[in-house]
């Protein structure tokens, strides 16, 4: 009766979190090159926010799972172009 009140996943994905945490604050504080921190970095940022999707904001948890995935990859697109457009204009010189 205790182990299905016990909230396992989200115990889980916090436990995950932390651990992620910690390996992002490792970049900080050990002697690491700009191109390994920064792909430590943007690996663990990746992870930890599809951790927060599934696990605490339920996001595969209803029926209308598809147009919610729809949604983020929408979301995801529009912040890569984003970025990688700022990125083209104003660090690589190309207007």
């Amino acid at each position: 009766m205790m182990k299905e009140l016990f909230p396992f996943k989200q115990v889980m994905g916090f436990v995950f979190s932390l651990i992620l945490t910690v390996v992002a604050l490792a970049v900080y504080f050990w002697d690491m090159s700009f191109a390994v921190g920064m792909t430590i970095l943007l690996v663990t940022a990746f992870i930890q926010a599809a951790v927060q999707l599934v696990v605490f904001m339920h996001a595969g948890e209803t029926e209308d799972k598809k147009p919610i995935y729809i949604n983020i990859y929408y979301g995801v697109f529009i912040a890569l172009v984003t970025i990688f457009g700022t990125l083209l204009c104003m660090v690589w010189g190309y207007i």
